[in-house]
């Protein structure tokens, strides 16, 4: 069938998508250590390299992959993990996808969008991933960082009013909490009894994302001598936090970020401004100065 300029230049631009990402799956499965994995990866290399081979009978043409895209994945799925990088690539995947749908003329682009679209969804599925088990310890770290962090540190800003005595106290404070909260996820998952999750592994995975959270929040303090300042900062990369987190879950898990966030945010700030409040009551009502 003949092809105009601009179907064929469409077509090009599909076929180089799917080259690149069927080398992007087997790049991954390359550096996969779990077997079961390594055997999913690869069975979607193939059908993205039997796409590309498709689109080769339309355009007669062999472009070259995108060398930059094949780097960029590799690397999220080196950094983030494989499920990340491979459901953020998937995405525009699933946006070029959509554009298949206006070249009703053409079969193989339409089974390719339809059929193929799903089963690459259910081999994805099949990928498990070890952070991903462990990802509910993850949110409570850094849940119940956030939320009870934030408040206990804008408490302490008027309740002590000076930069380098809060971030002390924040510290001594925090590395306790995360040794609590761990020490509480260790013996819930204990008890839990869930063969999938190792205990000592989930405590480790909560007081990481714990403590990591508590050095976020306390730098500020320990960086800026007014307190009102540090007080900004900290509930900026408290917001800043919670977003980076909640992408990174959303994509993984397949879930609303918008929704995450804002129920996230909500809780934090909400529970710092009432914090805020009491040291601000207290420090009046008891005449206290720092």
């Amino acid at each position: 069938m003949d092809i105009d300029k601009k179907t064929r230049n469409d077509f090009v631009r599909f076929q180089r998508n799917e080259i690149t990402e069927s080398i992007v799956y087997t790049r991954l499965a390359s550096i996969e250590k779990d077997s079961a994995n390594k055997d999913v990866l690869l069975k979607i290399a193939a059908e993205e390299s039997g796409h590309g081979r498709m689109f080769h009978k339309l355009t007669n043409e062999s472009p070259t992959p995108n060398k930059w895209k094949i780097a960029k994945y590799y690397w999220l799925a080196r950094l983030f993990g494989l499920t990340f990088a491979i459901k953020l690539m998937e995405a525009g995947e699933a946006n070029a996808h959509e554009n298949y749908d206006q070249y009703a003329d053409f079969p193989e682009l339409l089974r390719l969008s339809h059929e193929e679209q799903e089963h690459e969804k259910m081999l994805i599925g099949l990928i498990n991933e070890e952070r991903l088990e462990y990802m509910g310890s993850v949110v409570l770290g850094l849940n119940d960082a956030l939320v009870e962090f934030t408040g206990a540190l804008a408490g302490f800003t008027l309740a002590l009013s000076d930069s380098k005595l809060i971030a002390l106290t924040g510290s001594i404070t925090g590395i306790a909490a995360a040794l609590s909260m761990a020490s509480s996820e260790y013996l819930s998952t204990k008890s839990e009894g869930d063969k999938d999750k190792h205990p000592i592994k989930a405590a480790i995975y909560t007081g990481f994302a714990y403590v990591v959270t508590v050095v976020a929040l306390v730098t500020p303090f320990i960086l800026c001598s007014n307190v009102f300042i540090a007080l900004g900062i900290m509930l900026f990369m408290a917001l800043l936090i919670i977003g980076l987190f909640n992408y990174y879950y959303s994509v993984a898990r397949s879930e609303s970020f918008k929704k995450r966030f804002t129920e996230m945010a909500i809780l934090s700030f909400g529970v710092a401004t009432i914090s805020f409040l009491i040291g601000y009551a207290l420090k009046v009502f008891t005449g206290i100065e720092a």
